[in-house]
């Protein structure tokens, strides 16, 4: 018997009864979608989270104080942002510990520090950065509560890799004369002037009922699962300390690096410069860095965790439809053990009855299999959980070679065991 007449006799033995067949392609079918689905949604998933740390930058570093802190004032000024003048001859925020004196938390010293050629050849540029806590804007009558509100310098922007859609950014002079000027989220913006929210654009807003000038609109950055980036509001930090957050520490230091490659050793001269001035060690610091790239490195390695824990968990719907097929190919030899016989009795080989039945086993997998990846396909077209699936290609392919394996795997022993039965006990079977 030929290849060709093999494999007309599998699709009939597939074909004779339907309904069976269908119900047990219908198992790998399930267990392929599944694996693509899941897969797809912890991808993407994990490519969100990358983007929303990417837009930080991937040369950007976050110095925030272990003991907390909100304001800000200090000496500083020059590099990286200027000396606001209301803040001149503020206390440093030194206190007295033991024999010596360090600085309990983050100050506008400190800022200005880093902005040190000499000592910090790889930090580009520096924001200080106060953060306001439970602001309200309104604006004729129309109130918003504000998810984020920071007060800074201008190169901020350019630290956190923020634009201006409408209008423009605060100037170096506005932050050291003290103006109290802002940037809208455009999240603010539309909540307050409706419409895109651009209309925001040199109006006067209310925030805790001090008035700020608004002198532009921030560029979208969406949103990062229940956390909306584009409800935030950041104002020329001066104005902020006057005003809404008074004189006490920063709540961080962003820093940015001359490059990505620049990133560890910038991070080496920040932690230098601020032991010193902290009289700590790295091991005793108040303070902690972080760099958008570390936590990009942590993130991912857990999301690949969660997306392999996810596949592992449909791979057993793959597994559970492969022993269906061998169940079905059981009660197909028992069915057609006559058949068997007489094929064997008129001359069929050993390895013509095996190949029959395992191709029968082979097209049920291959069938459940390409209908699983239409299905998977069409479901990740869909956003699952807030997630929006991204396929990822290894994935189809992994499940669909996955399928075509069970199939020949479980198949293996009904055929098998039908290539065994001996003719004369094949032809007596009723």
């Amino acid at each position: 018997m030929n290849a060709g007449q093999t494999f007309r006799f599998a699709v009939s033995g597939v074909t004779a009864n339907k309904l069976r067949s269908a119900l047990t392609t219908l198992g790998i079918m399930i267990g392929v979608a599944a694996v693509i689905i899941l897969v797809a949604v912890g991808t993407g998933s994990s490519q969100a989270i990358q983007d929303s740390i990417s837009r930080l930058g991937s040369n950007t570093l976050t110095v925030s104080s272990s003991q907390g802190g909100t304001g800000g004032r200090g000496g500083g000024g020059g590099f990286g942002f200027a000396r606001p003048r209301a803040a001149a001859g503020a206390a440093s925020g030194a206190v007295s510990s033991g024999t010596q004196t360090r600085t309990a938390k983050l100050t506008l010293d400190d800022a200005y520090a880093l902005t040190d050629q000499t000592l910090a050849p790889d930090v580009q540029s520096v924001a200080p950065v106060v953060s306001v806590q439970s602001a309200v804007a309104t604006y004729e009558g129309a109130k918003h509560t504000i998810g984020t509100f920071i007060g800074t310098s201008p190169s901020y922007l350019s630290n956190d890799n923020d634009s201006v859609q409408a209008g423009r950014a605060f100037t170096d002079d506005e932050y050291s004369s003290g103006r109290r000027v802002a940037l809208l989220g455009p999240t603010v913006a539309k909540d307050l002037f409706g419409g895109d929210g651009l209309s925001a654009v040199d109006q006067d807003v209310q925030f805790n009922g001090v008035t700020y000038t608004v002198v532009g609109v921030l560029t979208a950055k969406g949103s990062t699962g229940p956390q909306d980036s584009d409800d935030r509001v950041i104002a020329a930090l001066p104005g902020v300390q006057a005003t809404l957050s008074g004189y006490g520490n920063l709540s961080s230091i962003s820093v940015k690096a001359t490059s990505a490659s620049t990133v560890a050793d910038a991070t080496s001269e920040v932690q230098g410069i601020l032991n010193g001035r902290h009289h700590v060690t790295t091991a005793t610091a108040d303070y902690s860095v972080f760099s958008s790239s570390s936590i990009l490195s942590a993130v991912t390695s857990s999301n690949q965790t969660f997306t392999v824990l996810l596949a592992s968990v449909a791979a057993i719907s793959l597994l559970v439809g492969g022993i269906g097929v061998m169940n079905i190919m059981l009660v197909t030899v028992t069915e057609r053990t006559r058949e068997i016989g007489i094929r064997k009795a008129i001359g069929a080989s050993r390895g013509t009855i095996v190949s029959q039945f395992l191709l029968e086993a082979i097209l049920l997998s291959l069938f459940g299999g390409l209908m699983g990846v239409a299905v998977g396909l069409l479901g990740s077209r869909f956003t699952i959980v807030g997630v929006t699936p991204v396929v990822a290609p290894y994935s189809v392919a992994l499940a669909f070679g996955v399928a075509v394996t069970v199939g020949l795997f479980f198949g293996l022993y009904p055929a098998n065991r039908a290539a065994a039965l001996r003719p004369i006990d094949a032809l007596r079977y009723e």
